[in-house]
């Protein structure tokens, strides 16, 4: 259950980031209330994880990790951002690293 509230964690957090690049520095004030409500997701989830036990280097290293690997892929694919081969093996290696720290966990 934590890993799936940990998933929706990064879910949220990811929208909002990504609204918020929408909004243009929050000029287009439709897009407000997505960030809100995003982060407010985000950390209440995250909380609520920590809270369940899930210890917060785990669950705090994933959410951030996987958070910035998603918003970068996600905004070359939406907002045509810059995503170099450097920046792509930067997401290869936080992939390898999330790994780590769920297996590394464990014991």
């Amino acid at each position: 259950m934590t890993w799936a509230l940990l998933a929706l964690a990064i879910a949220s957090e990811v929208t909002a980031t990504l609204s918020l690049r929408a909004s243009e520095g929050l000029r287009r004030k439709r897009w407000i209330p997505v960030i809100v409500i995003g982060y407010l997701a985000a950390f209440s989830l995250l909380g609520a994880i920590l809270a369940m036990g899930m210890p917060v280097g785990v669950a705090y290293g994933v959410w951030a990790a996987a958070g910035v690997a998603i918003t970068a892929v996600l905004g070359r694919v939406i907002f045509k951002d810059h995503f170099s081969l450097v920046m792509g093996a930067g997401v290869a290696l936080i992939a390898v690293g999330v790994g780590l720290i769920e297996f590394g966990g464990a014991h």
